[in-house]
């Protein structure tokens, strides 16, 4: 039984083992550093089984010792939950991120880019891509999203860095971290109870007190996650996009002649870059199922590598090219099936204002030190850069 994750992550480099296990060991037995054994899946087929197919739960994670990459089990939150529970609780947020919704939003985006990129560019070279642009992006759309003060953002942020710790806290690092997080979103919760409001959390407020679709800690956990993962994932993936077509230069000058091509290129760098350091969140079958690698029985959990079910072979020509004009792209990056990404529109919609910016603001952009030298996240649920000194 091999011990996973394979080794600690390497910048945005995937595990050879990954490709070794897809060629001839597609559904392998593992043993992560906390809880029980597992199977792992890493192809695209499977993968996409694994979190489509009802027969996969999550729901029974939470009374299992889940297998895991930190030491703290799994808590009750919508990322723990099988429907209906799911479906009824993801619908009390989703109209917040359609598409149509998000579209609406794209004109704030762009706003808040240029402001963020007009004060790196009144400081001038070198800026930290991170702390100047990746981070407050993201994280002044979420807040304004939910009706959170942005300017209480240095306060929270360090303890919602706690949501996607394994261990770069302590456990009672992370536990006090989270337990002021949800102090924080618990006072925030009665002030729209006093005066509401009509933001995401004063209509979370309303559902829950005036339509009981959701549970008092329900409504809590919902708010804390949409906080903390809301702007987390998207301010990891502008840094590591940028790293990625500052290591392609071919494919950042194809990008800068062609801007039609954002969009796609948004979604290659999804299918690219192995934002997760290491599969998580088992799924425990409640029956057995047959995959393309054997049969995960009955009671078993199994995780998931969408990071390796992106370099499939057989799903993706030459998959370990950064193509960006790459069509059909069917990539996992957002998920797939009832958890598929809540935030995918917006984290989209984010992510080309963010490139598209950049690059028409500062077109010279490029790396302002050794790009072997740059600090990356460690004891993280996602890769990403802690910072990145750019200039232009």
């Amino acid at each position: 039984m091999r011990s996973y994750p394979f080794g600690p992550p390497e910048r945005l480099e995937l595990n050879p083992t990954y490709a070794r296990l897809r060629e001839q060991e597609p559904l392998s037995r593992v043993r992560l550093p906390y809880g029980e054994d597992a199977w792992l899946a890493v192809r695209h087929e499977d993968v996409r089984t694994v979190f489509g197919d009802p027969r996969f739960s999550r729901a029974v994670a939470p009374t299992r010792d889940e297998p895991r990459v930190g030491p703290d089990r799994a808590g009750r939150n919508l990322l723990n939950m099988d429907p209906p529970e799911h479906s009824r609780l993801r619908r009390l947020v989703a109209k917040a991120f359609t598409a149509r919704r998000v579209e609406q939003l794209r004109p704030r985006a762009r706003q808040i880019a240029d402001d963020l990129l007009d004060s790196v560019a009144a400081i001038g070279p070198p800026a930290d891509l991170v702390e100047s642009f990746a981070v407050p992006l993201p994280i002044t759309m979420i807040c304004e999203l939910l009706g959170v003060p942005v300017a209480d953002r240095v306060q929270f942020r360090s303890w919602a860095e706690a949501i996607l710790s394994t261990t770069a806290l302590s456990r009672e690092q992370r536990a006090d971290y989270l337990t002021r997080l949800g102090g924080y979103m618990a006072d925030q919760i009665e002030q729209r109870r006093q005066t509401p409001t009509d933001d995401l959390l004063g209509a979370l407020v309303l559902a829950r007190d005036e339509h009981d679709q959701l549970s008092e800690q329900e409504l809590l956990d919902l708010s804390v996650g949409l906080l903390g993962g809301g702007y987390e994932t998207t301010a990891n993936q502008i840094g590591n996009s940028v790293y990625v077509l500052l290591t392609h230069p071919d494919e950042l000058a194809l990008l800068r002649a062609r801007p039609e091509l954002l969009p796609d290129a948004v979604e290659e760098m999804m299918r690219f870059i192995p934002l997760t350091a290491a599969a998580s969140l088992a799924r425990y079958a409640t029956e057995d199922v047959p995959l393309s690698g054997g049969v995960v029985p009955a009671g078993d959990p199994v995780v998931v590598s969408r990071s390796a079910a992106n370099r499939d072979p057989l799903v993706f020509p030459n998959p370990d090219r950064l193509d960006l004009t790459r069509s059909p792209n069917p990539h996992v990056g957002f998920g797939y099936g009832a958890h598929f990404c809540l935030g995918a529109p917006l984290a989209r919609m984010e992510l080309q204002v963010a490139l598209d910016r950049l690059l028409t603001r500062l077109p010279g952009l490029r790396f302002a030190t050794d790009p072997a030298a740059l600090p990356w996240k460690t004891g993280m649920a996602l890769r990403g850069l802690r910072s990145f000194p750019v200039a232009w």
